[in-house]
């Protein structure tokens, strides 16, 4: 018997950061996915393997370690994670199929949790909801990068643009988001686990203004919020901009990502921020207009893709 799950990446327009600690966020699913396809194994061993990624792995889930027989670990951590908590140890072959680039801030390690929960719940016959997948995902990611926003696993789960309140709860937008979007993003991958550990220690050191810094960015989702609400698109990318200044301020940007912002602006983007961790990844452009000119600047010098939101969340087959 295969198992069969695919969950979508996604993109977070509003609230990086500041989403770890209470502050509101807005995100949307996009359309690149992880799909995993599990079965019995084979062998007497478990085997995790993707060709997209160029990998192989036997691991030991009662152990908890792994064996790399090609590639590099990375996304490793969070299935070995999720066997080892969920599962009884017996042996399976798990195949990742995965059109999200790493590190790029798309949330390619919460698509892979998300759809190897729902794969392995469905191949044990367990019942499960999709509020339970978006919590166990949130627990895995949390445990394999010390700590993590909810906000990556939600919208993997259940597809959509969202708007992650303070007290944690999620709102759909009813309305389409008409702007078109560009995402660019570099060779140098973002590490979600170390940024989020660095603004921590940051805000450690400077409570006072880190704190400031950090609901100033949840003010501007709440406008944000309003201004999709009533499909303002210039006020969108203008926002997006003081959103992105912040994010600088707290030490998540780089060199390369400045870079992408402000070419992005410079070929007419409305509003153009870092999105995710930041630390390298990816950045997101708005743009109203002049998408096919801000897709053709940012991929000359690094890599680009045009981004369309998706309503559709996790499902199993």
């Amino acid at each position: 018997m295969e198992i069969m799950a695919s969950a979508p990446g996604k993109t977070i327009l509003f609230g990086e950061h500041a989403v770890v600690y209470g502050e509101p966020a807005i995100a949307g699913a996009v359309n690149k996915r992880a799909t995993i396809r599990l079965r019995e194994s084979p062998s007497d061993v478990s085997i995790f393997k993707s060709d997209d990624l160029g990998f192989e792995a036997e691991l030991d889930t009662v152990a908890k370690r792994y064996t790399l027989k090609k590639g590099k670990p990375g996304i490793i951590k969070y299935i070995l994670e999720i066997l080892s908590q969920y599962h009884d140890h017996s042996p399976l072959e798990i195949d990742l199929s995965l059109d999200i680039p790493i590190g790029s801030g798309l949330g390619s390690s919460a698509a892979v949790t998300v759809s190897t929960l729902a794969a392995l719940f469905k191949y044990q016959g367990k019942k499960f909801d999709r509020i339970s997948i978006a919590k166990k995902a949130h627990e895995i990611e949390s445990n394999v990068q010390g700590m993590a926003s909810p906000l990556d696993t939600r919208v993997s789960t259940f597809g959509g643009l969202i708007y992650l309140s303070r007290d944690k709860k999620i709102a759909k937008f009813n309305t389409d988001l008409k702007t078109s979007f560009v995402i660019g993003y570099t060779s140098k991958r973002g590490n979600t686990g170390r940024m989020v550990k660095y603004v921590k220690s940051l805000k450690q050191r400077n409570p006072k203004i880190v704190n400031l810094i950090l609901r100033a960015i949840g003010n501007i989702t709440d406008e944000a919020k309003l201004a999709i609400a009533h499909n303002e698109e210039y006020k969108l990318g203008e926002l997006m901009n003081i959103n992105q200044g912040l994010l600088d301020s707290i030490g998540v940007n780089t060199n390369e990502l400045s870079r992408m912002v402000y070419l992005a602006r410079k070929a007419g983007a409305s509003g153009s921020k870092i999105t995710g961790a930041g630390g390298g990844g990816s950045i997101i452009a708005s743009c109203p207009r002049n998408q096919d000119r801000v897709f053709k600047a940012l991929n000359y010098y690094d890599n680009a893709i045009k981004v369309n939101f998706s309503k559709k969340g996790v499902f199993v087959n």
